[in-house]
């Protein structure tokens, strides 16, 4: 396989700390050749950290693709609203595109993105990396076997976890649905690509329920200050407290999140940027308006039904989730790989331990930028396409028109624009 060449669009968690990471990891594969970045810090670490010279440094990506062609791919890891003007001008530069989801908030956009990668022949990824998991994978497998007999029914959900809500949906990037995009396109796109790709079959209609009901002002303790260090009396019984999540909480400092407050991330540093950031913010005095908790309810072509779950309030950031068929059922569970398949006729219970490793959704961020870099090198078909995209992402926009408007939404006419 030839080695693949990359411009990242974007150094932030996501492009600067992850699916990058795949460069240092396989250096014969894969290399980032330029970065486009407008926080200087965070854009001169990244340089230092992939040997790019900075002439090859930029601090938008108007300057990094007003230049020639200098890479088989770009990455483009920007904010969701961010997303449309710098896929289409690399695709029409001639590179392949691997697109951070959430594509777009923006119906329209979603489209013609999908339309311009077959217009121009070129790759456009999108960041679906649980169907690269082997938890998925797995259960993708055994559908197709036929172990449950016909897939009739799909109940999912998705357990947000207290801490990463407070985190990336309350205090972070993803907490305005006007700056960023409703919560079931950000963060539950990844669940209707799932679910679209296990029901095997497009959606037929779709509805929602779902509201922001406990992070904002009304249910402030008495007394709690705008940031948590200004002196709160709640510290000891909050479990939203910033200092203590961000300077004990293994998720933020093993997982990397502390990154998102400063870095570097010494506890120095990590406080005096509680002081008066973002993330030091009492989540009951934020600017956040996405749900807090969001049910979705599809029906697609083939008769198969699906019922997901969206909620901020438990303790575990996980994934769990029955398949229900005419000859018996599976129940699994993404975060310990554990998947269990019960037979109707024998009762037989079949149990099967997957390794799932911690980090990185489970493994499937590594194994999506293999997937990637391999259909650039190698010429070979990934896991799902732009069109697919599309679609699950539409879904997302149905299921949050369907909330808002508290309407069954016919996916088909939703779908019309043009």
């Amino acid at each position: 396989m030839k080695k693949v060449t990359a411009i990242l669009i974007g150094a932030g968690l996501r492009g600067g700390y992850v699916y990058s990471q795949y460069a240092l990891d396989h250096p014969d594969e894969f290399q980032v050749v330029a970065v486009a970045e407008p926080d200087k810090e965070r854009r001169e670490i990244f340089a230092a950290k992939h040997h790019i010279p900075e002439k090859l440094c930029f601090k938008n990506y108007e300057e990094l693709l007003a230049k020639e062609k200098m890479a088989d791919c770009a990455m483009v890891c920007t904010q969701d609203q961010m997303h449309y003007e710098p896929v289409v001008m690399a695709m029409e530069k001639g590179y392949h595109v691997l697109c951070e989801k959430p594509m777009s908030p923006d119906k329209k956009e979603i489209i013609k993105m999908g339309e311009m990668a077959k217009k121009y022949n070129r790759i456009l990824s999108v960041c679906h990396v649980l169907r690269y998991s082997p938890f998925f994978s797995k259960l993708k497998e055994l559908l197709e076997e036929g172990r449950i007999g016909r897939l009739m029914t799909i109940q999912h959900m998705e357990e947000v976890g207290y801490w990463h809500h407070a985190h990336s949906f309350v205090r972070g990037n993803w907490r305005n649905a006007e700056e960023s995009s409703p919560m079931i396109l950000q963060k539950c796109c990844h669940d209707m690509d799932i679910m679209l790709w296990l029901a095997d079959s497009k959606c037929e209609s779709i509805s929602s329920f779902g509201e922001l009901s406990y992070f904002k002002e009304e249910n402030s303790p008495e007394g709690a200050p705008a940031y948590c260090l200004d002196g709160c009396s709640h510290r000891d019984e909050c479990a939203f407290y910033a200092p203590r999540f961000y300077l004990e909480h293994p998720k933020a400092v093993d997982d990397g999140l502390v990154y998102a407050v400063t870095d570097p991330a010494d506890p120095e540093h990590v406080l005096e940027a509680l002081k008066k950031g973002p993330y030091g913010r009492c989540v009951f005095h934020c600017d956040n308006t996405v749900v807090d908790h969001q049910s979705v309810d599809i029906h697609f072509e083939n008769q198969v039904t699906a019922t997901f779950l969206m909620t901020a309030f438990t303790n575990q950031c996980a994934r769990r989730i029955r398949l229900m068929g005419t000859k018996g059922e599976i129940k699994g569970d993404m975060d310990t790989g554990v998947i269990e398949i019960i037979d109707f006729v024998s009762q037989n219970h079949e149990t099967i331990q997957l390794h799932t490793p911690a980090k990185g959704h489970n493994g499937s961020d590594m194994s999506m930028m293999r997937d990637f870099v391999r259909m650039i090198g190698e010429g070979k078909k990934g896991k799902t396409d732009a069109s697919v995209s599309v679609e699950s992402h539409l879904m997302a926009l149905a299921a949050e028109e369907a909330r808002v408007k508290g309407q069954v939404i016919d996916f088909g006419e939703f779908c019309k624009w043009n």
